[in-house]
C-alpha cells in the first residue's frame, strides 16, 4: 500500500487531501533517512490522480525540520564538478514537490531553517504559526551556502536584497517578518492555523483536478527557469563545502552541541562559536 512504511514521516488521506506529519525526534533532522522517505514520498504523490492538495507539518511543535544533517557535507566531492545538467539528488526531489499536480502547502509551527527552510520554500504556500514558526538559511556562517534551493527560491519570493539579508545574515525571521518580506503567504495566531490551512485545503480540494494542475503551470510560466537556476546553486554549494574554513566551521558546529535539541533552540549562539 503506498504511503506506509515510512521511518521519519506519517501519512494521511481524505476527501483529496494528504496530510504529511514529520516525526523524526529530537529536531526532525533531515538526514539520509528523511532524504530516503521524502523521495519516496514525492514519488507516490506524484502518481496519486485522486489527490488535489497536500498539507505538511510536524509532530514536534518546535521543529517542523531542523536543518540538513551537516555531519552528510563533508562526504560530498572535496572538488567542485564542472558544470552539470543533472539536478542533484536533493534538488530532483523537491523539484518533483514543486511541480506536483496537487497543491502543496506547509504548515510551520516550529523552527524550518537551511534544508527545513529549503523544503519548505519547494512547496506552493507556506503558513506560519506567530511566536512559535522561526526561518533561516544558516550555511553561511558554516563557510557554505544553501545548497537545497535557497538562493534560488529566496530572491524570487522576496527580491534580490531581502534574500541577501536572509541568506548572508543567518538570523531567524520570525513568522511576521517571514510574513512581511514573502517567505510565507501569512503568519497566524497559533490556535488559528490548523483550522485556517484546513479550511483552505478544503476549498481547494473542492476545486476540479484539472483546472488545479493547469493553473500552477500557468503560473509557473511566468517565471525564468529555475532548473538551471539550481544547477549553478549545486556547483557552488559543492565548491563552498570543499573549502578548509567550512570543514573547520561544519566540525567546530558539531562539536558546539549542533544537531542537539538544545543547542538547535539557541542556533545563533553556537553558529559563531569557534568561529
Amino acid at each position: 500500500m503506498p504511503y506506509e512504511g515510512y521511518a521519519t514521516l506519517t501519512v494521511e488521506v481524505n476527501g483529496g487531501v494528504a496530510h504529511v506529519t514529520f516525526d523524526h525526534p529530537p529536531i526532525n533532522l533531515l538526514d539520509g533517512t528523511m532524504a530516503v522517505d521524502l523521495h519516496r514520498l514525492s514519488l507516490e504523490l506524484a502518481d496519486d490522480d485522486a489527490l488535489r492538495v497536500t498539507v505538511f507539518r510536524s509532530a514536534n511543535p518546535d521543529f517542523f525540520i531542523a536543518h540538513a544533517d551537516v555531519n552528510l557535507i563533508p562526504a560530498m566531492a572535496r572538488d567542485a564538478p564542472p558544470p552539470s545538467r543533472n539536478l542533484s539528488f536533493f534538488h530532483g526531489v523537491v523539484e518533483r514537490f514543486r511541480t506536483l499536480s496537487c497543491v502543496t502547502i506547509a504548515m510551520i509551527e516550529g523552527r524550518a531553517r537551511g534544508g527545513g527552510s529549503e523544503f519548505a520554500l519547494s512547496l506552493d504556500l507556506r503558513f506560519a504559526a506567530i511566536g512559535r514558526a522561526r526561518l533561516s538559511q544558516p550555511e553561511v556562517a558554516l563557510g557554505i551556502i544553501p545548497g537545497g534551493g535557497g538562493t534560488q527560491r529566496l530572491p524570487r519570493l522576496m527580491g534580490r536584497a531581502r534574500a541577501l539579508e536572509a541568506i548572508l545574515g543567518c538570523e531567524d525571521f520570525d513568522a511576521e517578518l517571514a510574513e512581511h518580506y514573502g517567505w510565507v503567504n501569512r503568519a497566524l495566531p497559533p490556535e488559528e492555523l490548523e483550522p485556517f490551512v484546513s479550511r483552505l485545503a478544503r476549498r481547494i480540494a473542492s476545486f476540479p483536478p484539472e483546472a488545479i494542475a493547469l493553473a500552477k503551470q500557468a503560473v509557473d510560466a511566468s517565471e525564468g527557469t529555475t532548473r538551471d537556476g539550481l544547477l549553478e546553486e549545486n556547483r557552488l554549494f559543492l565548491y563552498s563545502a570543499s573549502t578548509d574554513a567550512a570543514l573547520a566551521r561544519m566540525q567546530a558546529f558539531l562539536e558546539n552541541g549542533g544537531q542537539t535539541r538544545e543547542a538547535e533552540l539557541e542556533l545563533a549562539r553556537i553558529l559563531t562559536a569557534g568561529a
